[in-house]
């Protein structure tokens, strides 16, 4: 399986840790958004950063 394939299944995978809900991915600021709890996780080297204490707040 190619390196673009598996990193998409695993974020398709990924859930709020907050929520537990979907999360979209932004291909422009390179996070990963849950709408529900207002935070976008960052992805940083390909890893995405789930911790609540990085993630942003949003409006």
């Amino acid at each position: 399986m190619s390196d673009v394939k598996s990193n998409r299944l695993m974020l398709e995978n990924l859930v709020c840790p907050v929520t537990q809900g979907t999360l979209k991915f932004d291909k422009k600021s390179n996070e990963l958004i849950s709408s529900e709890a207002k935070l976008a996780f960052p992805i940083r080297g390909g890893i995405p950063i789930m911790l609540i204490d990085e993630a942003r707040k949003m409006d």
